[in-house]
This record gives structure tokens, C-alpha cells and sequence, in this order.
């Protein structure tokens, strides 16, 4: 698959696999700057993509971020999409986290999708689950 790339700031580092058969795109930081505990900061990256409809673009935790108590807030791009891309992370522990220039803030994930169509019913099927749900499997 080819998806097109266009840096809308000059110093925007692209996003990379850094891996053979990675499935996530490194996102890097353009800034330093310090997340305090209970904050959340939205990193701009400097580029916009291209790719086919029946694809999304996923924003996706780093494991030694998520390690650190940081953690992202949404982050669906549909196929559509020209706009700058983002990370919105929220820090959940008791630590300052300072992300310095070029730190990694995120991984963006291609998806295939499905686009749904939606059918209105008066009754749906029945299943074994049910309407089921925290807890509906036990806690063993």
C-alpha cells in the first residue's frame, strides 16, 4: 500500500517503521515540553496523509510511554482526512514526563475497515451473551 505523505512544517520528522513487519509508525514530538500528573498535551506532528478509502489510521500507545503512565485520548483518522496529524496524551501518574525534540509520542496503525450500512430493526437476534455486559463472563 502507498499512502502520500506531505510535511506541512518544515522540521517535522516523518513517521517511520523502524522494524521489518512493524505494524506501527513511529510519531515524534516537534517540541519539548513536560506533561504534569493529570494533564493532558496534544502534540502536532507536521504532516498530512493520503491513503484509500477502507482505511483508517489508528493512533496507538508507545509501550515506554504507557510504562511511564501516559496514555493517548482517541485518535480514529478516516481516509478523508487532509488536516495535521496529532497525539492528545493524557498523563495518568504521579510524574512530571518531559518529551524532548524528536522523542517518539505515538505510533499511527493502517487499518482495513469495514464502512457499515445501517438497517433500523424493531427486534435483534437472540445470542448467547445477550445484553450482557461488565462482568458477564465472571471474574474466573
Amino acid at each position: 500500500m502507498i499512502i502520500k505523505v506531505k510535511k506541512l512544517k518544515e522540521d517535522a520528522k516523518l513517521p517511520k517503521y523502524h522494524h521489518p513487519g512493524d505494524v506501527g509508525m513511529d510519531m515524534y514530538s516537534m517540541e519539548i515540553v513536560t506533561v504534569k500528573p493529570g494533564e493532558h498535551y496534544r502534540f502536532w506532528h507536521g504532516f498530512a496523509l493520503e491513503f484509500s478509502e477502507g482505511y483508517a489510521g489508528i493512533i496507538m500507545d508507545k509501550g515506554s510511554i504507557s510504562k511511564a503512565g501516559l496514555t493517548h485520548m482517541g485518535g480514529v483518522y478516516d481516509a478523508g482526512y487532509r488536516g495535521e496529524y496529532n497525539t492528545l496524551l493524557v498523563n495518568l501518574s504521579d510524574k512530571p514526563y518531559t518529551f524532548e525534540e524528536g522523542d517518539k509520542v505515538s505510533q499511527l496503525v493502517i487499518l482495513p475497515v469495514v464502512i457499515a450500512k445501517l438497517k433500523e430493526v424493531k427486534k435483534l437476534s437472540n445470542s448467547a451473551r445477550g445484553e450482557g455486559k461488565f462482568g458477564s463472563t465472571g471474574k474466573k
